[in-house]
């Protein structure tokens, strides 16, 4: 099987989105930031404060990942102090002849291992292809290398020929294909070559009848992970998840932050992108990027039991709709501040706001229903 059809169960999402404010912009005189900070990562330290991993743009869109404390004022993320840059495009395959860039972390604290687990986009040769690196501390990063996808005969296709975006891990272990608890990732592959080779396209895998970019899911198996961290880039049991269907994911959609327990199942923020007519991974000009959100089954996360038919945040503010890549609110981190919820977000590709994630039903805190 190529895709799980969902069996929607449950009618509505249940949360919502604060806006709280803008918490990061670029630092004036810093040359790392000129072009903006945007769509950061998160971690707690063993100091037990947060930090965020935005990913700063040097001139010529040249990105680099930073660490930064997150400053809290009366239990709110109110601002940051710079401490340095943990990942640049230093490998070979992060970089081309002209271009760079280590891209938009996003960090799991994944439970069986014990260990941060930063998925990033190399910005490479071949243009973006995702990439781990490990963490105990996170301040020192281990690179693990590219993901590597195994052959699915079914599909009919190659998954490490495409650009891949918006990975993501899950902070514990799942119900795998075969029963047996597996490591799991979101991933978004896009199917259009054109921007390799022009006027060649591809054709989406087999059995995939809506070839816009969409929101997958790929196994990792976590006994084989035990016996070797480097298993960690080793894909396999791909399939997809949810293609665009709300009229503000006309284009395109791509997961955020790592997927949230709830009671529901698993919470899953994502982007929606309306608007967007581009090649490949080009910067989507003219586009409208939201945030919605999904739930997917804690026994099967394979499976939507429901997505959300309005976005949660649209772009409002100067902030939101003017910089780099104007009309945009992109999430990538959510963390517990007390016993509150902030979700990160990048804002235009220029700067990183804030958001408080609420249940929209009054029942609460979003916390998990498991301990």
């Amino acid at each position: 099987m190529t895709q799980v059809n969902p069996t929607a169960s449950v009618q509505t999402v249940p949360y919502a989105l604060r806006r709280v404010g803008t918490i990061m912009e670029p630092e004036p005189g810093n040359p790392l930031e000129v072009e903006g900070v945007l769509n950061p990562g998160t971690a707690r330290g063993p100091d037990g404060e947060l930090y965020l991993f935005p990913r700063m743009v040097a001139e010529g869109n040249v990105s680099r990942i930073g660490r930064a404390r997150v400053v809290v004022t009366d239990g709110v993320p109110t601002g940051v102090e710079r401490q340095g840059v943990v990942l640049a495009p230093d490998e070979q395959w992060e970089h081309g002849t002209r271009n760079a860039g280590v891209e938009d972390p996003r960090i799991t604290f994944v439970e069986p291992l014990g260990l941060h687990v930063m998925t990033y986009v190399a910005y490479g040769p071949l243009g973006p292809r995702p990439a781990l690196a490990v963490s105990e501390d996170t301040v020192a990063w281990r690179r693990l290398g590219p993901l590597r996808f195994g052959y699915q005969p079914e599909l009919g296709t190659d998954l490490n020929l495409f650009a891949n975006k918006d990975v993501v891990f899950f902070p514990e272990a799942v119900p795998g294909p075969d029963g047996r608890p597996w490591l799991a990732l979101l991933h978004r592959p896009m199917w259009d070559l054109d921007w390799l080779r022009p006027g060649e396209g591809a054709p989406a895998p087999r059995g995939i009848e809506d070839d816009r970019p969409s929101m997958w899911i790929g196994f990792v198996d976590l006994d084989a992970v035990r016996r070797d961290l480097s298993a960690l880039t080793s894909v396999t049991h791909a399939s997809m998840v949810a293609a665009p269907e709300m009229p503000y994911e006309e284009s395109k959609i791509g997961g955020g932050p790592a997927p949230i327990r709830v009671p529901e199942g698993w919470l899953v923020l994502h982007h929606g992108v309306t608007g967007a007519d581009v090649k490949g991974f080009e910067l989507a000009y003219g586009a409208r990027y939201t945030a919605g959100a999904m739930l997917l089954d804690a026994a099967d996360p394979r499976r939507v039991l429901a997505r959300t038919a309005e976005p949660l945040l649209v772009p409002e503010t100067d902030d939101e709709l003017e910089g780099t890549l104007g009309n945009v609110v992109f999430p990538t981190a959510v963390e517990q501040v007390g016993a509150r919820r902030f979700v990160f977000y990048g804002m235009a590709d220029s700067r990183i706001g804030v958001a408080e994630l609420v249940r929209a039903d009054g029942a609460g805190s979003p916390d998990g229903a498991e301990s």
